[in-house]
C-alpha cells in the first residue's frame, strides 16, 4: 500500500508509519482500540502547512493582489471541495483505512474523509521531509488550480460576494441554517436557508451543506431582498 501511493505522489517516506497514520481514519482507530493512531493530528498540522505554502505562493505570484483578494483565492484552494478534488487526483480513496461501518456507508468517497486525509498526507510529508518536499508536492498538484482560482470571477463565490454586499450595509454577517436533511448518510440531501438581520434571503438544496449554502447565496444575490429595507417608508 505505501509503495503504490508513494509512487503516485512522487515522494518516498523515510518513516512509513507516518504515511500509515495519515491514511488511518478515526473509525478504524476506534475499532482496533488504537485511539491515538489516526490522522486527526496530522490533519491539523497539514492544514496549517498547506495554508502557509499557498499563502507564500500567492504572495509571490500575484504582487498586484491586495490582502482581500489573496485571502479569497486561498480560501477557494483550501475549501473542502478543492481538497476533495486534489485527493481524488491521486486516488486517495484507494488507500484510506476505514472502520467497517464507515467503509460500508460509502466512507471512501465521502468529501470530508478525503479532504481530511489529504491534509493529513501533507502533514506527514512535512514531518518526514520538511517544508521544501511538502512545497514540491503541493505545487505539483495545485499549480493549475491556483491560476484558475486567481482568475475566477466573484460570481463563482456567491457566499463571499453576499457577505461583502451585506457588510457594506451593516456589520452583521449572513447566517446559514440547515432546514432539513434527508436520505442515507452517503447520499444526503441538505436544504439550507440564509438569513440576515431577521430576514430570510434565500434557500438552496444540495448533496452537501456547502453546495446547499452555495445555492442559497445564489438565490439571495438574485432576489436582493435586503434592498426591501431601504424601500420601506
Amino acid at each position: 500500500m505505501p509503495e503504490s501511493l508513494e509512487k503516485i505522489i512522487g515522494y518516498k517516506f523515510a518513516n512509513s508509519l507516518l504515511l500509515a497514520e495519515a491514511m488511518t481514519h478515526p473509525s478504524l482507530a476506534y475499532e482496533t482500540q488504537r485511539p491515538h493512531f489516526d490522522n486527526q493530528r496530522l490533519e491539523y498540522l497539514g492544514d496549517a502547512v498547506l495554508q502557509l505554502i499557498l499563502t507564500d505562493e500567492l504572495y509571490q505570484a500575484y504582487p498586484a493582489f491586495g490582502e482581500g483578494r489573496l485571502t479569497k483565492v486561498r480560501s477557494r484552494l483550501v475549501s473542502r471541495d478543492a481538497l476533495w478534488k486534489f485527493a481524488r487526483q491521486i486516488k486517495l480513496f484507494n488507500f484510506l483505512l476505514l472502520g467497517k461501518g464507515e467503509e460500508s456507508s460509502g466512507g471512501k468517497e465521502r468529501v470530508s474523509n478525503l479532504a481530511d486525509a489529504y491534509e493529513a498526507l501533507i502533514g506527514a510529508i512535512y514531518l518526514d521531509g520538511g517544508i521544501e518536499a511538502t512545497r514540491t508536492f503541493v505545487l505539483s498538484q495545485c499549480v493549475s488550480a491556483i491560476d484558475e482560482a486567481a482568475h475566477e470571477p466573484d460570481e463563482a463565490n456567491p457566499k463571499g460576494r453576499l457577505q461583502e454586499l451585506l457588510q457594506a450595509i451593516s456589520s452583521s454577517s449572513p447566517q446559514y441554517r440547515i432546514l432539513q436533511q434527508e436520505g442515507p448518510d452517503h447520499a444526503k440531501i441538505f436544504e439550507v436557508c440564509v438569513e440576515w438581520s431577521g430576514k430570510l434571503l434565500g434557500c438552496g438544496r444540495g448533496y452537501s451543506k456547502k453546495e446547499a449554502e452555495f445555492e442559497a447565496a445564489t438565490q439571495a444575490l438574485d432576489d436582493e431582498l435586503w434592498n426591501e429595507n431601504e424601500k420601506d417608508p
